[in-house]
């Protein structure tokens, strides 16, 4: 396993039939101020699980905030996910993810960084059981 914190293409969901995928066939949670959808399948890049990102320019009319916030969640995901590949690697199976802001207001790196961390560990225990 790659012990580096990268966050390559691969990684990121780009097709459209995976996005459609996700939103019509996967399950969601809300980790505040995260909502996260996920669905079990192996995405087509090869990777272990593929993540999408959304901020919605109806909370954030600036594009400055809305990147700022998208860059925050990437950072937070790319320094926690290990545990994440580390158990879909032993399961032998795949994840794509989104996740969807749904705060009303900015949040500093801490309270993203934990939404994420409290998102990975439920994720976890909702692929353990299938």
């Amino acid at each position: 396993m790659d012990n580096k914190c990268t966050f390559k293409k691969s990684e990121r969901i780009s097709l459209q039939r995976e996005i459609n995928d996700l939103f019509n066939q996967g399950d969601s949670f809300i980790s505040y101020p995260l909502r996260v959808i996920y669905v079990k399948q192996m995405p087509d890049s090869g990777a272990t699980s593929s993540v999408l990102i959304s901020v919605p320019k109806k909370k954030f009319k600036s594009a400055v905030k809305r990147n700022r916030m998208k860059r925050l969640i990437r950072e937070a995901y790319r320094l926690n996910k290990a545990y994440l590949i580390r158990h879909l690697q032993e399961k032998e199976s795949g994840l794509l993810i989104a996740f969807l802001f749904v705060g009303n207001e900015l949040c500093k790196w801490k309270e993203i960084e934990t939404s994420i961390q409290k998102g990975i560990k439920i994720l976890i225990e909702k692929t353990k059981c299938r």
